[in-house]
């Protein structure tokens, strides 16, 4: 029978539970005084400094409501440069005189010590600097994690060094929406003459995934290890027949969905949507727009959720964003918006002032997109994208900006408007003055039912966000939305300072003087927006005639870390240091050799251990198939075909067992390079065409295997479970 956990609730609304497990702002105010709340709150908005006083309360509030809750520990809950989620539990238990009891002060809240020699630093540290500090982060809500035996009160922290650098994804995150506010601040208050409000980086994460069943990946050492079938024949049928997409969910992963859903909710993870995806057995979850401190915890969160409720319902979830060849890849859509306590600043309006404003930060994004183009590529750069990245799933590797056919005619019209042109004059352009006038928010519904969306493009406006769809589905999403805070906090102290400029020398701040700059900033991006076919020949041309860059791998992205003008960009708003760049950069080519690493070395381990011994025995069978149909009859028309079969079987074996050499050795050679820069190219232009040689013969010796001798799960096995 079925597991369905959700039988015992089917009368429990959503809402009775949501963000139980939370030590939300209800709970706050239930567990703390009035005017300890006050101050959390004061210091959560950055307008009060947390003292030990607050914190002490704080913490013991929430160590008796994790109590009440089941926790025996807690744990500072940070995110390391891995990628991944990090903890160490401590017992709330403490020894007091003679006696034992619970206690959770506010130093143990705020701040905790770690061993952080085995964590990676890109060499911020040397591996004798053991020390490693989590703070907490208050703006991000503590929560409980439930297990079979227990709970566990998780802190949401940042990961500094011991000199003060930052060791996580989180803090340059932090800094990232700290720079974009103050940012929009500047220019609403200073352009705009609006009132100095709060500002917000709102983010919402498209989770795509593979299941598989377990018993398969227990035989897949390749999935186990990389995430990915380092080899694997094409199945008879794929996705051709376009009859998953958005399908009727099979209930055993309906089931498990509900389950994920479940412990999502209770987190207080807002999923909205899931549904069947393109490929056989790829689905995914996608949540409703969060700030985007919080809604990076909350995908993490969901991963680990994802993985864990996986196992727990016979199944293997498959984050890597191509685990199978020849069949569509994950990403994780990225979908960015930035906000105002009132408002979305990418929302046309209906006063003439606020198209203006819609307009410069709409500019804001595209200029950021197309200066730092570099350091974008590279925040969407590893080596399991790269199989992604230009397949038909997925945007190309060049970077441009998708605008539909209503935005894009209108910034062309005010590029090739003229001020000096008036009304009465007969088929002129339309006037600057006008521009400001129009309603945008009516013409821009218009765009869904005009203009097709581009699943080429990488970087899209859809209404009143922008899509990054180049994001990979195993991603952390600070690196890609740390860089587009950035670049855009940067674009718009650009436009402001033309703007300012723009002002004085007129003396006014009229609309039309404004639109001048706007035009101005048209003209600089132009090359960005594409509104063709990004796959095609035409589109690459295009491309490179635009002076767009096209890094296909990672190596070649992963440069932009020691680029001169990220460098500056990064320090001028205090997001990374240029030290704490070169060293994320370093760490990012250590992953990708590592990455490409596990999965040659898996691949030679199946080949040796799995693939040739079966080969041999099919080898032998139709030898001795041959030679007895060859004693018996002694004609060649009879054995004429296992004869052919044979030769094509033992070339290909002989060719297979020469790939496997040539990758051993090349392997041993590439690993010996010191310079993780130097071996990341071995691995790209060396490694990856012999691992392809490696696979291409062994899928082909797939094809003639009878299934009795051949232990690997195949694709149609993994991917068309009932």
């Amino acid at each position: 029978m079925l597991k369905n956990s959700f039988n015992n609730k089917k009368k429990e609304r959503i809402s009775d539970y949501f963000a139980c497990n939370t030590f939300s702002e209800e709970v706050m105010r239930e567990k703390l005084s009035k005017s300890t709340h006050n101050s959390l709150l004061s210091c959560i908005e950055g307008d009060k400094t947390l003292t030990l006083e607050i914190a002490n309360e704080v913490a013991h509030a929430m160590k008796e409501w994790a109590i009440e809750k089941g926790a025996t520990h807690y744990a500072h809950w940070f995110q390391p440069l891995t990628g991944a989620t990090a903890e160490k539990h401590d017992y709330f238990l403490e020894r007091a005189g003679k006696a034992h009891i619970e206690r959770f002060s506010g130093k143990q809240l705020v701040r905790q010590e770690h061993d952080a020699s085995s964590f990676p630093s890109g060499g911020l540290r040397v591996t004798f600097e053991a020390r490693g500090y989590t703070s907490w982060d208050l703006t991000s809500p503590a929560f409980i994690i439930e297990d079979g035996s227990g709970c566990t009160l998780c802190i949401p922290s940042v990961f500094v060094s011991y000199n003060g650098e930052s060791l996580d994804q989180k803090a340059p995150l932090m800094r990232s929406v700290d720079a974009l506010e103050s940012s929009v601040k500047k220019m609403l208050i200073d352009i705009f003459d609006e009132p100095e409000q709060k500002v917000f980086s709102f983010v919402g994460a498209e989770q795509e995934y593979f299941l598989i069943d377990k018993q398969y990946a227990l035989k897949r050492p390749d999935v186990l290890l990389s995430g990915r079938t380092v080899f694997g024949a094409k199945p008879p049928k794929g996705q051709e027949m376009d009859d998953q997409y958005f399908g009727t969910i099979k209930e055993r992963v309906l089931v498990y969905m509900r389950d994920v859903e479940q412990e999502l909710y209770k987190l207080g993870i807002p999923c909205k949507t899931r549904h069947n995806e393109v490929a056989p057995h790829q689905y995914e979850f996608a949540p409703i727009f969060e700030e985007a401190n919080i809604a990076q915890d909350h995908n993490q969160l969901m991963m680990e959720i994802m993985k864990k409720k996986a196992n727990e319902n016979g199944f293997y979830l498959l984050l890597h964003e191509k685990p199978f060849d020849r069949i569509n890849g994950s990403g994780k859509h990225i979908n960015w918006s930035m906000n105002t306590e009132k408002y979305n600043l990418l929302e046309p309006g209906d006063e003439p002032e606020n198209n203006v404003r819609f307009l410069t930060f709409l500019l804001s994004v595209i200029r950021g997109v197309h200066k730092y183009s570099g350091i974008l590529r590279a925040s969407v750069a590893t080596a399991s994208n790269d199989h992604r990245l230009g397949g038909n799933e997925a945007p190309p590797a060049i970077i441009s900006v998708y605008l539909g056919s209503f935005l894009t005619a209108l910034l062309k019209d005010i590029k090739d408007s003229n001020l000096e042109k008036t009304k009465n004059k007969k088929n002129s352009k339309t006037r600057f003055k006008d521009i400001g006038r129009l309603n945008l928010s009516e013409t821009l519904s218009n765009i869904a039912d005009n203009t097709d969306r581009n699943r080429t493009s990488p970087f899209a406006f859809t209404g009143n966000k922008f899509e990054f769809r180049a994001v990979g589905s195993s991603q952390s999403l600070a690196i890609p939305v740390t860089v587009i805070n950035t670049i855009v906090a940067e674009s718009l102290d650009h436009i402001y300072a033309k703007m300012k400029k723009a002002i004085k020398n007129a003396g006014n701040k009229d609309m039309s003087v404004l639109m001048g700059v706007i035009k101005e900033v048209i003209e600089e991006v132009s090359p960005v927006i594409f509104e063709g076919d990004n796959y095609s020949k035409e589109g690459k041309t295009e491309a490179k005639k635009r002076g767009l860059l096209n890094l296909e791998s990672t190596p070649e992205a992963l440069s932009f870390y020691n680029d001169k003008n990220t460098e500056k960009l990064f320090e001028k708003y205090n997001v990374v240091s240029k030290d704490g760049l070169h060293a994320r950069g370093e760490v990012e080519f250590e992953n990708y050799c590592k990455s490409i690493n596990i999965e040659a070395k898996c691949q030679l381990d199946i080949a040796r251990t799995m693939i040739f011994p079966a080969a041999l025995e099919y080898q032998k069978l139709l030898l001795n198939n041959h030679f007895e149909l060859k004693r018996q009859f002694n004609d060649k028309k009879i054995y004429n075909e296992i004869e052919k079969e044979t030769k094509v079987l033992s070339i290909t074996i002989n060719e297979f067992m020469k790939d496997i050499d040539r990758l051993e050795k090349e392997l041993e050679k590439t690993n010996k390079e010191k310079d993780n820069i130097k071996k990341a190219n071995l691995f790209r232009k060396k490694i990856l065409p012999l691992m392809q040689k490696l696979r291409d013969n062994g899928d082909f010796i797939e094809t003639k295997v009878p299934n009795k001798y051949w232990e690997l799960p195949k694709y149609h096995e993994m991917l068309f479970i009932e």
